[in-house]
C-alpha cells in the first residue's frame, strides 16, 4: 500500500499524509508515525518508509501544518498544537496508538508527545532531536532569531538548486535528493520558494527556543530511543555527547544508538540503516 492523502483535523487544517506498508491486518506490529523535522516535509522519510514497509511494518509520514502540500494557517505552531494534529492524523486512520519517529524538531514533537500524550505513544524514536534546547546555545530569543533565520532562496532556479543539493549531498541516496527538493515549491517560472514561510517559521523557532525537554524526561513513562548523528566536529560532538548522557540519566526507559559520521538529516542520509534500528529495538522489546 502506498496513498497520498489529506487528512483534516479538528480546526480544520488539511495535513498531507503519505502511507505506506501493507494492510494493517497483515502488518508486522505497529503503525510508525513519521515527523520531519522544521522547514521539511514528509518526503524525507521516503526511504525510510520504504525500508520499514521492506520489513513488514505500516508507517505514515506527515506534512506538519505550514509545511509541504498541508494547509498553512498563521496559528496553531506551538508543542500542544502539533502533538493534536498528529492525534487527529491517528483518529482519521482508526489507530488508538503508534510509534512516534521524528527529525530534529520532529524529535522534540515526539518526545512532548510520549510525555503529554502516553495512551498514544507505543515508544518514542527521536532522530537527531528530542534533546533540542536552544535557549542553552542563545540566551536571548533576538540572538537565536538573527542566528537562526533561514536562507532567502526564493526565486532561485529549481535547476540550480537541485545541482547544488546533489553536490551537497553526494553520497545521500535519490530518495533523500528527492525530500530535500520537496521543501521547495517550483513555479510557473522554474523558480522554486521554501512551502514553510518566513512568518511561520519563525514562529516555530519561537517554540522551539522555549521548548524544555529535558523537564519531561523524568515523567516520560513510555520508551524513548535517541538515534543522534555525529558530523565529526569535535566541539559540537562534544555538546552533544554531554546533551545525550543527560537524557540518559533522567529518562526512565532511555537509549541511544550513534550515526557515525552523519549529517544532521541521517534518516534520509542512511534510510535503510535508520529503519533497521528502529525495527531492531521494536523486535528485541525495548520499544514495546
Amino acid at each position: 500500500m502506498h496513498a497520498d492523502d489529506l487528512i483534516a483535523t479538528a480546526d480544520g487544517t488539511r495535513l498531507r499524509v503519505i502511507r505506506r506498508g501493507p494492510a494493517p491486518a497483515a502488518s508486522t506490529g505497529p503503525l510508525m508515525l513519521l515527523v520531519h523535522g522544521l522547514a521539511s516535509n514528509a518526503r524525507m522519510w521516503d526511504g525510510v518508509g520504504d525500508a520499514l514497509a521492506a520489513h513488514g511494518y505500516r508507517s505514515v509520514a506527515v506534512d506538519l501544518r505550514g509545511h509541504g502540500r498541508s494547509d498553512k494557517p498563521d496559528h496553531g505552531y506551538d508543542f500542544d498544537t502539533i502533538c493534536a494534529d498528529l492525534t487527529d492524523v491517528l483518529d482519521a486512520l482508526g489507530e488508538e496508538r503508534a510509534m512516534f519517529v521524528g527529525q530534529s524538531w520532529g524529535g522534540n514533537i515526539v518526545v512532548h508527545a510520549a510525555h503529554a500524550l502516553p495512551h498514544r505513544v507505543i515508544g518514542a524514536v527521536a532522530v537527531d532531536g528530542g534533546m533540542i534546547e536552544l535557549a542553552e546555545v542563545f540566551p536571548e530569543w533576538d540572538d537565536c532569531a538573527t542566528r537562526l533565520r533561514p536562507p532567502d532562496l526564493g526565486g532561485l532556479a529549481a535547476t540550480r538548486l537541485e545541482a547544488g543539493v546533489r553536490a551537497m549531498h553526494a553520497d545521500w541516496p535519490e530518495s533523500g535528493i528527492a525530500g530535500s527538493l520537496a521543501n521547495f515549491e517550483v513555479l510557473a517560472d522554474g523558480t522554486v520558494r521554501p512551502w514553510l514561510t518566513l512568518s511561520r517559521h519563525l514562529q516555530i523557532l519561537r517554540e522551539l527556543w522555549a521548548h524544555r525537554p529535558s523537564a519531561m524526561y523524568p515523567n516520560i513513562t513510555r520508551p524513548v530511543l535517541l538515534l543522534p548523528a555525529d558530523s565529526g566536529d569535535v566541539a559540537w560532538a562534544r555538546s552533544k555527547h554531554l546533551a545525550v548522557e543527560a537524557a540518559l540519566a533522567a529518562l526512565p526507559h532511555g537509549r541511544v544508538v550513534w550515526f557515525r559520521p552523519a549529517h544532521h538529516d541521517l534518516h534520509a542520509q542512511f534510510p535503510q540503516q535508520c529503519a533497521d534500528v528502529i525495527v531492531e529495538h521494536l523486535e528485541n522489546g525495548f520499544l514495546a
